[in-house]
């Protein structure tokens, strides 16, 4: 089994709750498979909200410290298995590297009508994560993820696409290409 696997892709693809349902599976095996949510990791770290950190520094800040937490995942009392990335995560060559270096890299894919509609569905996501450009949620969405493609094609081994599946699919589908690789 891999040292560790990264989850990656834009919010609302069900990074977190696939972490989890891998996370889950793989621990009831002989080792334990801690779980991250990367976005929680950081608040807690710096001790302000991901809104708090872009109001004081701007994206620069969030994703220094974006990267300063991803390199210190082997220092945690417990260093998680299976990490859920933010959406940006792979925004800065650096941690490209770092993630392909220390794990395989999986991304969860969705439309854009699709994400949009289960960011809007998700209650604590408009409060934790700020509007990048400004756009409709769907313009956003799908100019976002044009601009950040090839870096997601970049970081990943696997791409899953999440449209109309459950989380436990998609983490079965995970699972038996872990399983396979």
């Amino acid at each position: 089994m891999t040292k560790r696997i990264y989850l990656t892709g834009y919010r609302g693809t069900g990074k977190t709750t696939v972490g989890q349902l891998i996370s889950n599976r793989l621990s009831m095996g002989p080792e334990d498979f801690d779980c991250v949510d990367l976005d929680q990791v950081i608040e807690q770290a710096a001790g302000k909200s991901i809104a708090e950190l872009f109001a004081e520094g701007g994206e620069e800040l969030f994703r220094d410290w974006e990267s300063r937490c991803l390199n210190e995942l082997d220092a945690m009392p417990t260093p998680p298995r299976v990490v859920s990335l933010g959406g940006g995560a792979i925004l800065r060559t650096q941690n490209r590297q770092f993630i392909r270096d220390s794990g395989v890299c999986i991304w969860l894919t969705a439309t854009p009508a699709n994400i949009a509609s289960r960011i809007t569905a998700d209650a604590t996501s408009g409060t934790r994560r700020p509007s990048l450009t400004g756009l409709s949620p769907t313009e956003e969405i799908a100019s976002v993820l044009a601009s950040r493609e090839s870096l997601y094609r970049d970081a990943a081994d696997y791409v899953v696409a999440t449209d109309g599946r459950t989380p436990a699919e998609v983490a079965a589908e995970i699972l038996a290409w872990l399983d396979r690789s």
